[in-house]
């Protein structure tokens, strides 16, 4: 996972996470991380249009974004 989140800032990359906030809330984010700390990271994040904390130990999983099949 930190190599992928370290590559999101190294290449101004969007990654897509899903993260487990602290009212027991999962969303599925796409975000490009800023910077990391010991425990927590700073990224953008586009479903709310703003810079935003996460906690690493909430960040359940982080991929590439994947391409959506519509119709």
């Amino acid at each position: 996972m930190n190599g992928l989140l370290t590559r999101s800032i190294e290449n101004k990359e969007k990654i897509e996470m899903i993260y487990l906030a602290a009212d027991n809330h999962i969303s599925q984010r796409i975000i490009r991380v800023l910077k990391i700390n010991e425990d927590m990271i700073l990224a953008y994040c586009y479903q709310k249009k703003k810079v935003r904390t996460f906690k690493l130990d909430n960040i359940l999983s982080v991929g590439p974004i994947r391409k959506r099949m519509g119709a």
